[in-house]
């Protein structure tokens, strides 16, 4: 999972892409990058959080009214700063690419890139496989070099013959040096991509596109929508946006942005993420009373932050106290995405700190978003415990995660996912619980799709119930790379 964005505007984009990799910072902690394009292409990428990478010269340094820029954390590639994103290619015309999701036929396409076809490939990153197919088709439509039109012609026959050969979750931001900016989106549209727009006083248009909507208010931009799934949009160098559907398969969004991974103001394909994380703990709730009519928690605490919108709701429709009995450190990163159980747990203890005049003799309904590794989890209960609490319940916003995913999501390895060997009993004694609930499926199909215009037809929940949109052959490949990814990170540990 990675942040990505593409700003196209009439005056200097490098402030505009920095704040809004800030606004972006949750979607990934271990590397970030910034292209601007003018005359050429200026890049600053590191290792680390957006604000230890960049400082002010660094910004001032970079020239341009277009840019890129991405904030990342591994599923497919490396640690290494030749994986680091925007990336970009000399020829033809000058190529830069920054990316978000994962391609599950990665290495076949990277083996025929290099062995068959003797494209150099600097880094083990399937965002590189995807600027080489782009520049690859490009140079094969050189005669396309005149208007707009016919350039724009020619696009759409490159991005449709990467949609056939690319197999997986991407939505992709890239500028062509000399012609303009085009962003598009994988057929099924899994990871999230959202368009804005901010009229100027001449009344011409900047646009961006991200992952999110986050940054949008702060930046002056109003959104009008998302990038459909299949669809391809250019916009020239004069600010003409052309924009097609090269495509139309099932729209099948990922659920677990709508769980966990979006900031909770973002609106992706129409449906507000806050509203529904609050249908998630309304349809908690109503679980809850239904299997557990007897067991009524005194207080419900959320495992912040991402949780918070849940527990609140849960807890007014149970009619019982919300608290915020933990407190996070919000200098903390991200547990879910850190690397290793040991650092997650112990991480959990420096960023939550249990607050004792909520917990004691009081019997306290933990709220969280998921129950991936379980790490977590436990620790958390472990804590709460500690704490002289009366007996404890679990609730998760999300039915257990038993597969791996293969698009993008860092729960790559069915080795790592607690509740593909466990039951709900044995769960429960795991986490040394009183109570434990899952949300349904159903539930939470409905808590993200029962507002908005929205145009989801199932959203992908193959990590929850094995549905994957990619072919069966493809997954297994991808399950043995992810097992020996899983094993070289457990030995680095």
């Amino acid at each position: 999972m990675c942040g990505i964005v593409g700003i196209f505007s009439h005056q200097p984009v490098s402030e505009e892409l920095y704040d809004s990799l800030i606004h972006l910072q949750h979607r990934g902690q271990d590397a970030a990058g910034i292209l601007t394009s003018q005359q050429r292409f200026d890049i600053k990428t590191g290792l680390g959080l957006v604000r230890e990478i960049f400082n002010a010269k660094d910004i001032q340094s970079l020239k341009g009214t277009m840019g890129l820029a991405h904030t990342r954390y591994p599923t497919a590639g490396g640690y290494s700063l030749s994986d680091v994103q925007p990336i970009w290619l000399a020829s033809p015309r000058g190529i830069a690419l920054a990316h978000n999701g994962n391609l599950v036929n990665y290495h076949e396409l990277a083996t025929d890139l290099a062995l068959k076809k003797h494209h150099h490939l600097d880094s083990s990153s399937d965002s590189e496989v995807l600027l080489h197919l782009l520049a690859e088709g490009l140079e094969d439509k050189t005669a396309a070099t005149g208007y707009d039109d016919a350039f724009f012609d020619a696009l759409c026959d490159v991005t449709s013959g990467i949609f056939e050969k690319a197999k997986g979750s991407y939505s992709v931001a890239s500028i062509i040096m000399g012609k303009g900016m085009m962003v598009f989106r994988d057929p099924h549209g899994i990871r999230p991509l959202v368009i804005g727009e901010r009229v100027n006083d001449d009344q011409s248009k900047d646009y961006i596109f991200a992952s999110e909507t986050t940054m949008f208010y702060s930046l002056g931009f109003k959104p009008i929508g998302d990038v459909q799934n299949g669809e391809l949009i250019f916009v020239n160098l004069d600010g003409t946006l052309y924009r097609k559907t090269l495509t139309s398969k099932p729209f099948n969004p990922c659920i677990f942005e709508y769980v966990y991974f979006a900031r909770p103001d973002a609106t992706l394909d129409d449906v507000s993420v806050y509203r529904a994380r609050l249908r998630m703990g309304e349809n908690l709730a109503k679980q809850w009373r239904q299997k557990h009519p007897d067991l009524l928690p005194d207080v419900i605490i959320p495992a912040p932050f991402t949780s918070n919108t849940a527990a609140m709701a849960m807890a007014r429709e149970l009619g019982v106290n919300y608290s915020e009995g933990l407190y996070k450190n919000p200098f903390i990163g991200r547990t879910f995405i850190m690397a290793g159980s040991k650092k997650r747990e112990q991480n959990v203890r420096y960023k939550l700190t249990p607050q004792r005049i909520e917990i004691q003799n009081k019997k306290v309904m933990i709220v969280d978003d998921s129950i991936v590794r379980g790490t977590t989890s436990r620790e958390i209960v472990r804590m709460i415990r500690e704490h002289d609490a009366k007996e404890v319940y679990f609730a998760s916003a999300c039915p257990p995660i038993k597969l791996p995913c293969f698009y993008g999501i860092d729960i790559p390895s069915k080795h790592e996912l607690i509740a593909s060997k466990l039951n709900l009993e044995d769960m429960k004694a795991y986490l040394n619980v009183d109570g434990l609930i899952y949300q349904e499926m159903d539930g939470l199909v409905e808590a993200v799709t029962r507002k908005g215009k929205h145009r989801i037809e199932k959203p992908c929940m193959a990590c929850m119930n094995g549905c994957y949109l990619t072919d069966k052959s493809e997954h297994a490949k991808a399950s043995t790379h992810a097992d020996k990814r899983y094993q070289l990170q457990k030995e680095a540990l």
